[in-house]
């Protein structure tokens, strides 16, 4: 653990404010994802659509990343945050009006997913400026966020499927909107009016420029695949319990994010630093592992087991994103970030999109053991891919190692890169990132 615990970190100055922010935007996150594909499943009766309904704003993310991402850095934070989370309330109102037909909500969801793509840079660039980077408070400042998400979710999808149950989708996404207008709040007066982090302004050429720079060292580019395909898929897996139960698809979300409130306190405060590294692939293992009995059709009391088991697994994201920041100069931290969250979230929006598909011509628990199994077969190869490296000088917005040192690439376990002492982490940011952006 570093320098900090749970309790100095509500010391930091704008820390709680960010952190109460952040909580209302997963908070309305969770509530209008569930209400949003259960709405359009009952419309329309197909896995695939209301998986893409839940997911779909991820797929948008890809764009923004190519376009958008450059103002992670060069907008000031506390704007950025206030602005996206007013978006999102208003997205959250329109698609809760009883006249949008199917393919208008499908457009919303286009569009809210592209504004997204800022919101995980800006958000988590902001929490690793207020805590030292790698070095200082970010893994358990991340880890305390993880945890907060988890309760959300938890709290969230719980209280979102009694509502959906009794009233009906469209109160909840109205809901929702009035939990991001609370971040939107919370933001404005909480946080201060820092400068941007880096000069110049947004604009796609200073996007792909800086994605180039990023991508173009052989350890960051691992950490990217390690923090985006195994859990990806995995959330292929998550995005198909309205279909394999519509009455209980918020007991299962609710187990899921219990697990990975486990896995994060787990990885956050009672592994030791020197182990984390080396219990990434085993997280990563069980992060699927479970999924593949799905294939018997459990009855929901051990499908629930199962998907709150599987979700200690997205604890291992913790050291692979505190990795990525320590492979990473300062004033490309939010970019960095934010291209984390956006191919994380590009790549469960296509998990989602695959697995819906599959469920079509299969059925959704065979569609979520394949998905399983496709993600422990990614897993594996980075794994080898990380053992079998060889070094790899960082890219043009990497820093030189003040020693030779060795450490991994960024796969799942970290080993066979030598790129000074490092390590890494990142979650499963399906609410923190699709509610921040």
């Amino acid at each position: 653990m570093t320098g900090f615990s749970y309790r100095q970190l509500f010391r930091v100055p704008e820390f709680t404010p960010l952190f109460l922010s952040a909580a209302a935007q997963t908070a309305a996150q969770t509530v209008s994802g569930l209400a949003l594909g259960t709405l359009v499943y009952r419309a329309t009766g197909s896995p695939l659509l209301s998986a893409v309904s839940m997911f779909g704003p991820s797929l948008a993310q890809v764009l923004g990343a190519t376009v958008l991402l450059s103002g992670s850095d060069r907008l000031p934070p506390r704007s950025a945050l206030t602005g996206l989370s007013l978006a999102f309330a208003g997205a959250a109102a329109l698609m809760a009006l009883p006249g949008l037909p199917t393919w208008g909500v499908f457009a919303v969801v286009l569009v809210q997913g592209l504004v997204a793509s800022l919101g995980g840079g800006v958000r988590w660039g902001l929490l690793n400026e207020m805590l030292g980077g790698a070095e200082g408070g970010y893994l358990p400042g991340r880890s305390l966020f993880n945890m907060m998400s988890g309760l959300m979710q938890i709290t969230g999808y719980a209280t979102g499927g009694v509502l959906v149950t009794a009233l009906s989708p469209r109160p909840v996404l109205l809901l929702a909107a009035l939990l991001y207008a609370t971040s939107a709040v919370v933001a404005r007066l909480g946080l201060s009016a820092r400068p941007p982090r880096a000069a110049g302004r947004l604009s796609a050429a200073a996007t792909r420029r800086a994605n180039a720079a990023l991508w173009s060292s052989r350890p960051r580019r691992l950490t990217y695949l390690g923090l985006w395909l195994p859990n990806g898929l995995v959330v292929g897996c998550e995005a198909l319990f309205v279909p394999y139960d519509p009455g209980a698809a918020g007991t299962l979300f609710a187990c899921a994010a219990l697990g990975m409130l486990a896995g994060d306190v787990l990885v956050g405060r009672l592994l030791p630093p020197a182990l984390r590294p080396r219990l990434a692939t085993p997280l990563l293992l069980l992060l699927a592992a479970p999924y593949t009995l799905f294939a018997l059709h459990p009855a929901v009391p051990l499908a629930a087991v199962c998907a709150a088991l599987a979700s200690v697994g997205f604890g291992a994201s913790l050291v692979q994103q505190e990795r990525l920041m320590s492979l990473t100069p300062p004033e490309l931290s939010g970019h960095a970030l934010g291209l984390h969250s956006a191919g994380m979230l590009t790549l469960q929006g296509v998990s989602a999109a695959l697995a819906g598909g599959a469920a079509q011509l299969t059925s959704p628990a065979t569609a979520m053991a394949v998905m399983a199994a496709m993600s422990i077969a990614v897993t594996l190869v980075l794994g080898s891919a990380a053992r079998t490296g060889t070094p790899d000088a960082r890219g043009a917005a990497g820093r030189a190692p003040s020693a030779p040192q060795r450490d991994g690439p960024g796969g799942p376990d970290g080993e066979g890169e030598g790129e000074g002492g490092v390590r890494r982490r990142g979650v499963n940011e399906r609410a923190d990132d699709m509610g921040a952006g």
